[in-house]
């Protein structure tokens, strides 16, 4: 789906837990998430931890949406 919103001009990003999966599905931004049972978050962290964690996921998504690709790129530092 990623692919089709992409062809029409709006650019995507791809959160994913595992990055071969939106490698292989032909996501362009991809910025890599926490875990499976939990993508965006880590339940053992505290509130505050996992604010963090959270804003810092977002941040490099928007970071990635701002940013002109060609191909596949992984946003992971």
């Amino acid at each position: 789906m990623v692919k089709e919103i992409e062809r029409v001009g709006i650019p995507v990003v791809h959160i994913c837990t595992v990055v071969p999966i939106s490698l292989t599905v032909g996501a362009n931004r991809i910025v890599p998430a926490i875990a499976i049972p939990h993508p965006l978050g880590n339940p053992a962290k505290t509130m505050a931890e996992e604010k963090q964690l959270r804003r810092e996921i977002v941040l490099k998504s928007l970071k990635a949406l701002e940013t002109e690709v060609h191909g596949q790129t992984v946003f992971d530092k």
